[in-house]
């Protein structure tokens, strides 16, 4: 039989671990309840507007052949509001990206097809294939957007109506994801729960507090608020260009707005356990701010929190039936019970993705694959070996270095033109 005391103390910790669960499932339940979707505006309504500001919606597009390029463009294209262009950046791509959106921008003259330079020094790809666009560009309002992204035909008009109607400066809006595989639909939902625990919408739209996201896929802003932080100079090295954009925005004073819009917008963002590996490897340490001890002690906190758990009720349950079930059964109950709140909590979450709720019960090992990828990408890039991502290499020792861990106020100052050009 184990040592008493230690034993003890295993149950003690476990029955606590309990009560944050118990709290984690009210505030996820809140969440998703104050989660309201942004709903399409009226056309009619709409329509009669002839002050409608000009929009430049900007598409940096690198390697995409594969994916839903075209069909992406296209629905920018088909959007029911009047009073804008479409500038997309082929971002030096290897494949027919770049033919695929000329052919485009010769069918349609609202899209503009700019062919991206090298980026200078200090920059990464994608900021700088946005800032092209940007110089490119003629909206009083910028909309940032991605390649993957499918608009319905009302998107555009109805964030521009909500900006104006609320006086927003920036207006972003989470997409309904697709997920259609075994690994899409265990940690997908891991990694909305921690975005929804960590910054939920009510506070990011809190003028009065610090937090801010940007959705790289639907980013609408003022175009005098963007030039007011630097443009995307701003973020020149910074792989998740699209929250230190709304960090800096809502640090500088401009009111930054974000809503959940499924009936507006929808992507899928990976499609296998590959690309999941590769696409959060690149952006989960610039998610802990670079702080490499951050990042350690977040993997250790998810994995007592949410992954030992089930390993332990299972372990419990081995040796209750190995003997001794009176002791071990004290253990095993607060165990299983987290796994079971584990699981409510994820079939809410679930539901409202769209995704069966039988995948809530893979819940550890989404927590398990987001403590990796988050591991893996922390002591790369510390290290200096880099992330790739569409056959770049990012943050590598003799590349562009990450900005060193910041806080939520510090920017970077804006380039001069000549860097810019």
């Amino acid at each position: 039989m184990p040592e008493l005391n230690i034993f003890n103390v295993f149950v003690g910790l476990t029955w606590l671990t309990v009560v944050l669960w118990l709290g984690s499932m009210y505030l996820t339940l809140r969440g998703v309840v104050r989660q309201k979707p942004l709903a399409p505006s009226n056309f009619e309504e709409d329509i009669k507007n002839k002050d409608a500001p000009f929009v430049s919606i900007l598409v940096p597009a690198r390697d995409e052949e594969r994916r839903i390029l075209r069909q992406s463009v296209q629905s920018m294209l088909e959007q029911d509001y009047g009073s804008f262009e479409v500038i997309a950046v082929n971002d030096r791509s290897t494949d027919r990206t770049g033919e695929i959106l000329h052919a485009l921008a010769r069918e349609n003259p609202r899209l503009g097809v700019v062919d991206g330079r090298e980026p200078p020094a200090g920059w990464l790809g994608k900021p700088h294939a946005l800032q092209q666009a940007f110089d490119a560009a003629r909206g009083s309002w910028i909309l940032a957007t991605d390649a993957d992204m499918l608009f319905a035909p009302g998107a555009l008009r109805t964030a521009v109506r909500h900006a104006l109607a609320e006086d927003y400066d920036a207006v972003t809006l989470i997409p309904y994801v697709e997920c259609l595989s075994f690994w899409e639909r265990v940690f997908m939902p891991t990694f909305g729960w921690f975005m929804l625990m960590a910054m939920p919408t009510e506070r990011v739209n809190d003028p009065r507090r610090a937090e801010a996201v940007g959705i790289g896929g639907f980013f609408l802003i003022r175009r005098s608020s963007l030039e007011r932080i630097g443009g995307y100079g701003a973020v020149r090295a910074d792989v998740a260009e699209d929250l230190r954009t709304a960090t800096l925005l809502k640090s500088s004073g401009a009111r930054l707005r974000i809503d959940y819009a499924p009936e507006l917008l929808r992507t899928r963002m990976q499609t296998n356990l590959k690309e999941i590996w590769e696409g959060f490897t690149k952006n989960l340490f610039a998610g802990a701010k670079f702080s490499f001890p951050f990042a350690v002690f977040s993997s250790v906190s998810v994995f007592l929190y949410a992954v030992a758990p089930a390993l332990l009720w299972m372990f419990c349950l081995l040796m209750m039936v190995s003997g001794d079930a009176s002791e071990w059964l004290r253990l095993f109950v607060p165990a299983f019970l987290i796994w079971l709140m584990q699981v409510w909590t994820f079939a809410v979450i679930n539901k409202n993705w769209g995704i069966p709720v039988v995948y809530a019960f893979f819940v550890p090992l989404g927590h398990a694959l987001f403590i990796l990828i988050l591991l893996n990408s922390a002591f790369k890039i510390a290290a200096g070996q880099g992330v790739t991502w569409k056959g770049r290499t990012l943050y590598e020792r003799d590349g562009v270095r990450p900005p060193r861990p910041h806080s939520e106020t510090t920017q970077q100052p804006p380039l001069a033109d000549e860097q810019r050009s």
